[in-house]
């Protein structure tokens, strides 16, 4: 199970949005095994006054948070992000100086869904990857 939180400021983020949800899924696919039609994006746009963000940073900087049962290897978060920075830059145009991952995990037994637990679930793709 991934789910990913995409925060930014609205105007410039809105304009990205289908595009960048794109890439984003391309990379978790690739590098988590996930199926093709298992997207779980959110988009969350502030107003500039409400984001602040670190020195050198553009309008455009985007946060980027996958959260997903644990179980991954390190090697295979670490494809995850650079896949995201490499694509990311490379399809959307932005600067890696403007994009920041974090992933953040926790056991099954903490997620929930279709009424089980994530450790009482059947999933179609692997999670030890």
């Amino acid at each position: 199970m991934s789910q990913v939180k995409i925060y930014g400021v609205k105007e410039p983020l809105r304009a990205i949005r289908d595009r960048l949800s794109d890439v984003i899924h391309a990379c978790v696919v690739e590098a988590l095994h996930f199926p093709p039609n298992k997207r779980a994006h959110r988009f969350l746009y502030l107003e500039a006054e409400d984001f602040f963000m670190p020195e050198g940073r553009s309008e455009k900087y985007v946060i980027i948070e996958v959260l997903m049962m644990e179980g991954r290897t390190v090697e295979t978060k670490k494809k995850l992000i650079n896949l995201l920075f490499e694509r990311i830059s490379a399809q959307i145009g932005l600067s890696v100086n403007d994009i920041e991952i974090c992933i953040l995990e926790s056991p099954a037994h903490n997620w929930g869904f279709r009424g089980k637990t994530g450790d009482e679930a059947s999933l179609t793709y692997p999670i030890n990857v």
